[in-house]
């Protein structure tokens, strides 16, 4: 399962987690912990992993805070983007690798171009978590230390040869509806239908 919290004005944090096991994972805790340790508690929930998409301050922010309040939580990211969080990360994932919470599976893509370790999370094959890599309607910038066009064309690319089915749950809500079917922005999104690396620059 998956649970979307909205934080300040436009930032998305999210929980994943198994409801037989009680084995919770929370993706971006980003600058405000409240709703989401609300529902830890209120779901009986145990967190296990405090995964960051990337390592930009909107989404780590509360980190550390989440740490402090649950101590055994492993903390999560690419080696890239975790080397500049300003705590030690537990596990550094790669492409293709995975984690189980119990039943559930989250397989990890690294993603750069908004950040060069940004990584999304693919739930169970029925769900990605996009960080800033992609929104509804449109994609992360690339104007941002670290920022690379080309990376970020190819990590599209990437993320639109996969399935169909999946759902789209984006790191800021900056588009019509807080998530999407793949399959709806293969077809609406123009930073996925661009088809040249040249096209997807000239877009506003």
């Amino acid at each position: 399962m998956i649970k979307q919290i909205k934080v300040g004005f436009d930032n998305f944090s999210y929980i994943i987690y198994d409801i037989e096991s009680k084995k919770a994972a929370v993706v971006d805790t980003s600058y405000n912990i409240k709703e989401a340790v609300g529902f830890l508690k209120s779901n009986d929930l145990d967190l296990e992993c405090i995964i960051s998409t990337h390592y930009h301050s909107d989404h780590t922010s509360k980190n550390r805070e989440l740490k402090a309040l649950y101590p055994s939580a492993n903390i999560v990211a690419s080696k890239v983007d975790g080397d500049k969080l300003d705590l030690k990360v537990d596990i550094f994932v790669d492409d293709n690798d995975e984690l189980r919470l119990r039943e559930v599976i989250l397989k990890f893509m690294l993603t750069p171009g908004h950040t060069p370790g940004g990584i999304c999370i693919i739930v169970d094959d029925e769900a990605i978590i996009t960080g800033d890599t992609l929104f509804i309607g449109n994609c992360g910038r690339t104007d941002l230390p670290g920022g690379d066009v080309k990376q970020l064309y190819d990590s599209l690319q990437r993320i639109k040869n996969l399935p169909d089915n999946l759902v789209i749950y984006p790191g800021h809500d900056y588009g019509p509806k807080p998530s999407d079917k793949l399959e709806n922005q293969k077809k609406t999104n123009p930073t996925l239908t661009a088809r040249t690396i040249e096209e997807f620059m000239r877009i506003p």
